[in-house]
């Protein structure tokens, strides 16, 4: 049976006329991993604050493990934890000094044994003693993540986590990311790497001008929003009437198959913009009238996803300002 670890409820969060979170409802299920997308200004980081209690909402309800957080927040300080985008260290302290504090912060006696797991998972025990002062700016990202864990909550915000920083520390955060999940660490992911959320994600949500546009499964998102390309590469250039009629062909057989031809007719690509792609089918019937040398295919992007969702969500929002507008009353 699925556990809500997080529910919101019509969460709104205004500064005066402007309303950065506008009636947003959402749940997020016990050990997944939950990236909330959107450009910036989009709301992201005020959504966090508002659960972790650094923005106070202006109405609706936030729960967390069940827990409102109008009346009981204190007993879930231990339950979260969250990775800022801004970089927040006292430049004097170590890590290993940093890490101690943060455990006093949360109540807890210092565990040196937990400090060291921590510096040594985030490759920084040959920096444990070093100002942080003296850290490269990947170093102190590592750092947010430490401070973060520390306690080992069950619900783990990441806001922006590897903002510059390298590929190959990406690559590791990634890892020690999916070794939480499994661990059952509920995790919201936030980023503007689009490739980081296509692979860690289990679900996604895209957040346009403080509203939700979407929330759904990735895969289904990518199957349902996302294009499906096959490329052919020709032996001899397609006459542009044989192409036509392959183009009809197509057409009749999937109302969204797409085709289109290189100047040169030696490129053939064919695009599949909904469902599942029949591609093994269309090469078969296309091999027997054409010299395919080679072929290869494209999976759908969540970059392009989401860029649709957006316009879409743009378009809507400015379709409602055009029939409330006094013009059109």
């Amino acid at each position: 049976m699925e556990t809500t670890v997080l529910k919101l409820e019509a969460l709104s969060k205004c500064y005066g006329s402007f309303c950065a979170l506008k009636d947003v409802h959402l749940d997020i299920r016990h050990g997944e991993i939950f990236a909330l997308l959107g450009p910036n200004g989009a709301g992201k980081t005020t959504l966090i604050g508002c659960v972790v209690g650094l923005v106070r909402k202006t109405s609706g309800k936030a729960y967390v493990f069940g827990v409102d957080l109008d009346k009981e927040a204190q007993k879930l300080r231990h339950e979260v934890g969250v990775v800022h985008q801004e970089l927040n260290f006292d430049p004097a302290f170590t890590p290993r000094e940093v890490l101690a504090f943060q455990m006093g912060y949360y109540g807890m006696r210092k565990n040196s044994a937990r400090i060291a797991e921590l510096l040594d998972v985030f490759s920084l025990a040959n920096k444990a003693d070093v100002p942080m002062r003296a850290l490269s700016g990947g170093m102190r990202r590592r750092m947010m993540i430490a401070k973060a864990l520390v306690h080992n909550p069950k619900l783990l915000f990441l806001d922006e986590p590897t903002a510059g920083v390298d590929m190959e520390l990406r690559q590791d955060l990634w890892n020690y990311v999916k070794h939480l999940r499994k661990q059952g660490t509920t995790i919201v992911l936030t980023t503007h790497y689009l490739e980081e959320a296509e692979a860690l994600a289990d679900r996604v949500g895209v957040l346009s001008q403080g509203r939700l546009a979407v929330v759904e499964e990735k895969n289904h998102l990518l199957n349902r929003l996302g294009t499906q390309q096959l490329h052919l590469r020709l032996d001899t250039p397609l006459p542009q009437n044989q192409f036509q009629n392959i183009l009809h062909s197509l057409e009749q057989s999937s109302p969204h198959l797409q085709a289109a031809l290189s100047e040169d007719g030696m490129l053939l690509s064919i695009s599949q913009t909904e469902g599942a792609p029949h591609f093994a089918e269309i090469v078969t019937k296309l091999s027997a009238i054409l010299s395919i040398a080679d072929m290869k295919t494209q999976n759908p992007r969540l970059e392009d996803v989401i860029y649709k969702v957006l316009h879409a969500s743009l378009d809507t929002t400015d379709a409602g300002l055009k029939n409330n507008s006094p013009s059109s009353r």
